[in-house]
């Protein structure tokens, strides 16, 4: 159920995410969607408070996302379209062949059906290259991760495992028994914004909020990372 909050002469709409968690916290989508984050018994009064105070900053994400422009359609995964893969384009090539693969050739991912012609072929093509980009994740991000994480120890922290899935809101998350849990999607994106969240998810096993601690932390092993996190959220929205 979404919600509205007049601020200024601006209305903000948004939605509430109730959970477990013990802190109130807010979140701008790059499609310019606000959630909050919420324990289960806040007050509306507290929310609205919180959501007031954090307006400029609201207002300011909104604007920083809607600056890049319209969000690219929905992948219909038919051949001649392109997909990303650690930041670069490559074209798609669909073919009906004894096998389901996906392959590199040159500079086209090429996706081999047993039923190339079949309506329900877009079905299995993005089924196929879903799996092959959750595959390469589980690979690569662990790949990236490994000389960030030996980097950390100094601050005597290490997670307890590196998890790859699918989310709707997030690039990256970390419990408070130290895993860290990746998106699947990031594999489209370059090398340094994977690093980027990563060493994002990092800092918060050694600072759990976003303090002013966290933040000279996140600079201090990644002085350029404001660069890849705009890079990241304009080529991924």
């Amino acid at each position: 159920m979404m919600e509205t909050l007049i601020y200024g002469t601006t209305e903000i709409t948004y939605s509430i995410d109730y959970s477990n968690r013990k802190t109130l916290g807010i979140s701008v989508n790059p499609d310019g969607k606000v959630i909050v984050n919420a324990p289960v018994d806040t007050f509306k009064e507290k929310i609205e408070e919180k959501i007031i105070k954090r307006a400029p900053w609201i207002l300011k994400q909104q604007r920083f996302f809607t600056s890049f422009g319209e969000k690219m359609p929905p992948r219909r995964y038919i051949s001649g379209e392109s997909h990303l893969y650690l930041g670069k384009q490559y074209i798609l090539r669909v073919t009906e062949g004894k096998h389901n693969s996906v392959s590199f050739k040159g500079h086209s991912f090429v996706v081999e059906t047993l039923r190339a012609t079949s309506p329900k072929n877009a079905t299995s093509v993005e089924r196929l290259m879903k799996e092959w980009y959750k595959e390469r994740a589980k690979t690569k991000f662990a790949e990236i991760a490994e000389p960030i994480i030996q980097r950390f120890k100094k601050y005597g922290v290490e997670p307890t495992l590196l998890y790859i899935q699918n989310m709707e809101n997030r690039w990256g998350s970390c419990t408070p028994k130290g895993k860290i849990i990746l998106n699947t999607e990031l594999i489209k994106a370059p090398k340094p914004c994977i690093e980027y969240v990563i060493m994002h998810e990092l800092c918060h096993l050694v600072h759990q909020r976003h303090t002013h601690a966290f933040y000279d932390l996140l600079t201090t092993e990644m002085p350029d990372w404001e660069r890849w996190k705009n890079k990241l959220e304009q080529l991924m929205h």
